[in-house]
């Protein structure tokens, strides 16, 4: 098995998850080929960046030389797994994605890219239109909208900046660390405002599918009448594809 490069910490919670998954994914890949217990995973480093500080590097959408520290700590933290012997790289969380054309600069080791895994996932869905939710960097940016393109699919016209504010602070107060039921329900109000019928609603920050934890492992699924992918799913899925190769 080929050795995953996680980066994580962005935030904790869901670098939590992509190992569990990973972890889970693995033992179940072997066990139904008869492998006995204890069942292989596949070896994994973390490297852990501080959100706090990540946070505080955000640059201004538009200009690049703004994000050259940004891009850095992620940038040496993917070249730390690199020299940790790391086969390829993930990196647990799709804000820095919208970032990843400057962050890999310098890398020699591949970076799965969350957005490939989950065009395709969203493709596999028979959708003709995608809302795009996460942080105020994922849904500023056309990252998503791009690769969907790509797919037949087109993403929903960005929200109004009071909206996506609106999904950032509820990002901080209410899925950091985990997921409530007044979390749950927030989320939903926000999809109901949002998203017409047989849109695919990307769950664009690995922290919102905690509140579907029902459904941390399927890249698509429904749930209180909407049609969901999962990011973080359909990218640990292309992880273990690329880890077990």
């Amino acid at each position: 098995m080929k050795k995953i490069g996680i980066l994580g910490g962005v935030g904790w919670a869901s670098t939590v998850d992509y190992y569990r998954a990973i972890a889970e994914g693995a033992g179940r890949y072997h066990a139904e080929r008869g492998h006995g217990s204890p069942l292989p995973i596949p070896p994994m480093t973390i490297e852990s960046v501080t959100q706090a500080r990540t946070r505080a590097l955000r640059g201004v959408a538009g200009d690049e030389a703004s994000w050259a520290d940004f891009d850095a700590v992620f940038r040496d933290a993917l070249l730390t797994l690199e020299r940790a012997g790391c086969d390829f790289g993930i990196i647990a969380s799709n804000t820095p994605h919208a970032r990843l054309h400057a962050i890999r600069q310098g890398v020699s080791m591949p970076i799965l890219s969350i957005f490939d895994a989950t065009a395709e996932a969203t493709a596999g869905t028979g959708a003709s239109r995608a809302l795009v939710l996460g942080t105020t960097v994922t849904m500023q940016a056309t990252n998503y909208a791009n690769r969907l393109a790509a797919e037949g699919i087109a993403a929903n016209e960005r929200l109004p900046e009071p909206e996506i504010s609106q999904m950032q602070a509820m990002i901080d107060s209410d899925f950091y660390g985990g997921a409530s039921d007044i979390a749950r329900a927030r989320l939903l109000a926000f999809c109901d405002k949002h998203a017409s019928p047989g849109t695919a609603i990307l769950l664009a920050c690995t922290e919102l599918p905690l509140a579907f934890p029902n459904h941390l492992d399927d890249p698509v699924f429904e749930a209180d009448g909407h049609l969901f992918v999962n990011p973080s799913a359909a990218h640990v899925a292309a992880a273990l594809k690329e880890a077990l190769m």
